[in-house]
């Protein structure tokens, strides 16, 4: 018999989405086929200890040893074990899809699943990747970066600029954070104030957009140096655009799987979501989100999501599974992906000089 694949999923976080890994790492768990990996749990809490746990749907039960840091100047020395052939860190906005973990896990040299240190920096940092896309010629719609030293100094001026700078409605978001929390819409100046304040509690700097009449989009891609993408879907929203509230706690925007497109406008999508993952030199997995305004017939590239969420009702696997690939064999290709891309590294690494 085959032995079976050692899994270690890592989730939690230290993050404001904390609650969002929570979820997306049960839906994972449950995913997992039993006849092919044994599962290792590891919940890293608020506070930023590491417990083992049974499973994610259980995160205040420990399994086995303590709780503690994995960093050698903790407070506590951990005896938290976890030993796996793969990780899968399954954590959500900073200190967990910001390219942290995925550095810790490049100097223990184990595989895992999903983008590297710069690819996962870059999907992070809304400001540096947009800047990223911009050099590839990727269409974006207009937006401004505001740091909170600027925004301190003079508000009215920073309020100001932004308005000569871009129409109403504008879109401000933290750079730094994803599940849409911190986000905001502005209708005027005063509302712009509001809403640079807000995004200003989760990060020093600020993505500010140009709102247009659009399609939300979205679509997975799969894969490290060939990388594929599935069949793009649609998020139709039920509030002015689709927030934190109702991604996690309303659940009444509606979701289009496989979005209703001409073929034409189909294979576009496909070929600009692969190039935004080459161009933050992606691998593993990316859900890559779009706005196309029909008016203009124009397609925008928003973001990259280089750990995109795995929950239940998560576009992510269910673009996959629409475009032919189950949840449970969606897994099995990503944990293929991570043992590709190590070995290589390691046959890169392992060579001689001269």
């Amino acid at each position: 018999m085959t032995p079976k694949i050692r899994i270690g999923l890592i989730f939690g976080g230290r993050s404001a989405e904390h609650e969002v890994s929570l979820v997306s790492s049960a839906s994972v768990y449950k995913n997992l086929d039993p006849d092919k990996y044994t599962i290792s749990c590891l919940l890293i809490d608020k506070g930023g200890l590491w417990r083992a746990v049974s499973s994610p749907s259980e995160p205040g039960k420990p399994a086995v040893g303590g709780e503690g840091s994995f960093l050698p100047w903790g407070k506590r020395a951990s005896d938290v074990v976890l030993d796996a052939d793969v990780y899968f860190p399954i954590l959500h906005g900073p200190n967990g899809e910001d390219g942290t973990i995925q550095g810790l896990l490049e100097m223990a040299d184990v595989p895992y699943i999903g983008c590297g240190v710069t690819a996962s920096a870059l999907g992070m940092d809304k400001a540096l990747s947009k800047s990223i896309f911009s050099d590839k010629g990727l269409p974006q719609v207009r937006f401004r970066v505001l740091l909170e030293q600027d925004w301190s100094r003079d508000r009215a001026a920073a309020v100001q600029e932004l308005g000569e700078a871009l129409p109403f409605p504008m879109f401000i978001k933290p750079s730094n954070l994803g599940s849409s929390v911190g986000i905001s819409k502005a209708k005027d100046a005063a509302g712009l104030e509001a809403a640079l304040e807000l995004a200003f509690r989760y990060d020093r700097k600020v993505v500010i957009e140009e709102g247009v009449r659009c399609r939300e989009l979205e679509c997975s891609v799969l894969g490290n140096d060939a990388p594929r993408a599935s069949l793009p879907g649609e998020v139709i929203p039920a509030r002015e655009f689709y927030d934190y509230a109702d991604k996690y706690i309303d659940g009444r925007t509606a979701f289009v799987i496989p979005a209703a497109l001409p073929p034409a406008l189909v294979g576009k999508i496909q070929e600009a979501a692969i190039a935004a993952f080459k161009a933050i030199d992606g691998a593993g997995m990316a859900r890559v989100d779009f706005f196309y305004e029909e008016a203009t017939e124009t397609l925008y590239l928003n973001e990259v999501n280089t750990i995109p969420g795995f929950t239940e009702i998560s576009m992510y696997p269910k673009l996959w599974a629409v475009s032919g690939l189950s949840f449970p064999r969606l897994l099995d290709e990503l944990v293929g992906l991570a043992l590709e891309r190590h070995a290589r590294k390691r046959r890169l690494t392992d060579r001689e000089p001269g």
